[in-house]
């Protein structure tokens, strides 16, 4: 069967350019945004052996995408320890996240270029028996030469921006040779599904994978032993700071005409000694978890790894960074709604932005920018009520859409169980 007129002209015009791809690679990681060490990976040229058996390949374009697969990762290998599992990944700050956080014995590999040779390459290679792409990222090569091929094709929080959608819709024989080929396609909300739809995709339910994680761990003795020794006053707890953000929480705190203990955990636990003197430089006590932990001192710098259910647990209200300055996007509000704890954000939280608006809409969050957060931290803190049932909102918003995940997890999980199915 022909390939539509718009592929057949973007399959020729990969295969012309094949020959450039080493140069344009190249050239890319001069300017750091490809691993010079790790470019055959991108030409379809993998040096790691394929593990013998059945093969699960997830594919997420960039940061976001990748934390999203993580859930489904850790489920393969401990129910399906006899499947091999490789995720995929095409910028370097996602394979550095990957490299920490993957369990044991998940592969990650740079995605190939979409060229139908390095397509080729990669699936002899792999020989994936059910791939998994992540929201809209869909390379046709690789998606053509895979079906041909009989690999069972699952399409997971899957949307499409107004600009992507257009651009289908312009090409509706091309949309619909793509997304019909799909064994399984879960629509991120009813929007997607909507526009899936009409492009040929049969949706089969809708699914977030960004929800579905469990709450995060805590030591047990560490909780009880601090949430007696904190107990004086509330806390107030900033999440995941970057450079420029500590400087506005502590003007914030400072403005508070009742001051709460302040918990600044950095995004980066190296910063810690930074944040210390930046804090210590506003004339407060201030202890550096790392090093000599002070429950007493008025300003906690918690720069250790693995903490953050610690401080959710604990917190009267948390802020949220990385939404405060621009150029970061903001972090997972997810993980402080699974605990009950009240959130602020800042506005920059384009990393993030359909799980905040949907919070937002559930009234299961605030927001403040930096000009104004001193003022929206005292009238927060001022009404406890009012933020214990701001978290209880968000609380039960994020069960209900993890669940959902969860769901969508065992129709991906089922989809492999048929693939081997007599």
């Amino acid at each position: 069967m022909s390939l539509p007129l718009s592929l057949a002209l973007y399959r020729a015009a990969t295969t012309a350019l094949e020959p450039f791809a080493p140069l344009i690679l190249s050239r890319r990681a001069k300017a750091g945004k490809e691993d010079r060490a790790r470019l055959h990976e991108r030409l379809g040229r993998p040096k790691t052996s394929r593990p013998e058996g059945r093969l699960v390949w997830l594919h997420g374009a960039s940061v976001g995408e990748s934390l999203s697969i993580l859930p489904l990762v850790e489920r393969l290998r401990i129910e399906r320890p006899d499947v091999a599992v490789l995720v995929t990944s095409g910028t370097v700050t996602s394979a550095q996240l990957l490299a920490r956080r993957l369990p044991p014995g998940a592969i990650h590999q740079f995605a190939p270029v979409d060229t139908p040779g390095g397509a080729k390459r990669f699936l002899d290679h792999w020989r994936p028996d059910l791939a998994v792409f992540v929201e809209s990222e869909l390379w046709p090569n690789l998606l053509l030469v895979a079906k041909a091929r009989g690999v069972k094709l699952a399409l997971v929080s899957a949307k499409l921006s107004d600009k992507s959608y257009a651009g289908w819709r312009a090409r509706p024989f091309a949309a619909y040779e793509l997304f019909s080929g799909f064994d399984l396609i879960l629509a991120q909300d009813g929007r997607a599904a909507e526009r899936l739809s009409s492009l040929g995709g049969v949706v089969a339910g809708e699914a977030d994978l960004k929800f579905g994680s469990d709450p995060l761990p805590v030591d047990a003795a560490a909780l009880t032993s601090l949430r007696v020794r904190l107990s004086d006053r509330p806390v107030l707890l900033a999440a995941s700071t970057h450079p420029g953000e500590d400087e506005i929480v502590l003007d914030a705190w400072r403005a508070l005409p009742s001051r709460p203990h302040l918990v600044i955990v950095p995004r980066h636990p190296e910063r810690g000694p930074a944040v210390a003197d930046l804090a210590l430089a506003t004339g407060a006590t201030v202890s550096l978890r790392s090093r000599e932990p002070d429950d007493s001192a008025e300003v906690i710098v918690a720069d250790t790894l693995g903490e953050l259910g610690l401080w959710y647990r604990l917190a009267d209200l948390a802020l949220i960074a990385g939404s405060f300055v621009p150029g970061i996007g903001g972090h997972n509000p997810l993980e402080p709604a699974r605990l009950d704890c009240p959130i602020v954000s800042g506005p920059h939280v384009e990393n993030w932005l359909t799980a905040y608006a949907d919070l937002r809409d559930a009234d299961g969050a605030a927001f403040a920018d930096a000009s104004v957060l001193g003022e929206r931290l005292a009238g927060l803190l001022a009404e406890p009520a009012a933020l214990s049932s701001q978290a209880g909102r968000a609380r039960v918003f994020t069960a209900q859409r993890d669940a959902e995940a969860r769901a969508g997890l065992d129709r991906i999980i089922a989809l492999l169980d048929a693939e081997v199915a007599p």
